[in-house]
């Protein structure tokens, strides 16, 4: 166990769940993912233990076979797991946010439906926001579901699915337009669908195709790519909640606990990060000594150990919140703002200590240097953050005068 982003207050449950998933990192990801990923090979076995040690439910209530675990849990959780491999966390985040999902707005018949299963890992999520001309503005949305009797019919394009090869469950966001009169703001006439599939690629069920595995430069392993509906019939009944015009309240409340994950994500790849660098700036010598002696380079090792720190601080304070049931999208936002910008600082600085070592495909500090940019980007931009940020400020501090 490392020295750094130790979290204070936590249960003897807490940390028994956080020591079994250290144990399974260090055995059963660490040894193999880099070969794993520099082969593009979905890791079958992690997931398979990944399923034994129950993390496919780690938040779905008891009631429903899951463990009833807090956010802060799973995101601990999540950033043991992205310090082995981050692309096995993007598998169950993805899962994670479509049950969270079900359980915060599901009918009791979707609960009862789904819940089980995804908490045995039977069935796995995917969730699809964007699409192919879309990026960040969520309100150009043009993929459409129309009711038709007692079903819906769903036509369009969506982009940037993770799992959405292996994924059973995909939670789709479309434009809905019944009882929601023409002038109707944008978010209010979006609706999540519930689409059962099979796994795999190509059409995999009628009217819906996967096309295939996108090729990424980092973030490997999993299966990123298109979603393709050309008259996609869903029962009505798996409209989620059972209300058109809720759904992208409903993606919003997802990828707010979602921000939490990318946040713990960053922290587990730049603590990884630092383990790497300040290992070999040990091990390899300059000018007849250790460069871990050089001044240059404890500099280093000092500037990425204080944002290994403050990002897991932020990360925890994020998830707490939630927890307590209060709003959290200001400290969710300023978390994975702060803990995707000093990853990618972090995993750069440990680069630089491996000098051209870093470069090589052998050393480990490669893959991390591919991964990290996924982050900037993944649940909204910096970009997006900031504005999310600084709108709630201005909510929190609005002048008097």
């Amino acid at each position: 166990m490392t020295r750094l982003a130790q979290t204070a207050g936590l249960n003897d449950v807490q940390r028994e769940i956080l020591s079994t998933v250290r144990d399974f990192v260090d055995k059963e990801i660490i040894p193999v993912a880099t070969g794993l990923e520099h082969r593009d090979e979905y890791p079958t076995e992690i997931v398979e233990g990944l399923k034994e040690l129950g993390l496919f439910g780690l938040m779905i209530p008891e009631e429903y076979g899951g463990l009833g675990e807090s956010l802060l849990t799973y995101a601990l959780c999540v950033e043991e797991i992205a310090r082995g491999w981050m692309s096995v966390s993007g598998i169950i985040n993805t899962h994670f946010i479509v049950a969270y999902m079900l359980k915060q707005h599901g009918t009791q018949e979707q609960k009862d439906t789904f819940l089980p299963r995804m908490a045995l890992g039977e069935v796995r999520g995917a969730f699809s926001m964007s699409e192919p001309a879309l990026g960040s503005d969520v309100s150009a949305i043009t993929s459409k579901g129309v009711r038709d009797g007692e079903e819906y019919v769903l036509n369009g394009q969506k982009m940037w699915l993770t799992n959405g090869g292996t994924s059973s469950l995909v939670a789709v966001l479309c434009r809905s337009d019944e009882g929601h009169p023409e002038g109707t703001a944008p978010h209010k006439s979006m609706t999540t669908f519930l689409v059962e599939k099979e796994p795999g690629f190509g059409e995999v069920r009628p009217g819906l195709t996967i096309p295939g595995k996108i090729d990424k430069m980092g973030y490997k392993g999993v299966d990123t790519t298109e979603l393709i509906m050309d008259g996609l019939r869903i029962p009505a009944n798996r409209v989620l909640g059972g209300t058109t015009g809720r759904g992208f309240y409903q993606m919003m409340d997802g990828v707010e606990v979602g921000r939490v994950n990318v946040a713990a994500r960053g922290c587990g790849v730049a603590q990884r990060a630092f383990d790497l660098g300040v290992s070999y700036a040990q091990q390899r010598q300059t000018f007849g000594k250790p460069i871990a002696q050089h001044q240059a380079i404890q500099f280093k090792l000092a500037e990425m150990a204080t944002k290994v720190e403050a990002a897991h601080a932020m990360m925890v304070n994020a998830a707490r919140k939630k927890d307590s049931g209060e709003r959290n999208d200001l400290e969710a936002g300023m978390a994975k703002y702060l803990a995707s910008e000093y990853c990618k600082e972090v995993v750069e600085d440990a680069f630089r200590i491996h000098g051209g070592y870093g470069f090589s495909k052998e050393y480990e500090i490669e893959r991390l240097y591919r991964e990290a940019p996924m982050l900037l980007i993944g649940e909204g931009t910096a970009e997006i953050q900031k504005m999310i940020i600084g709108r709630r400020l201005l909510e929190e501090y609005r002048f008097q005068g």
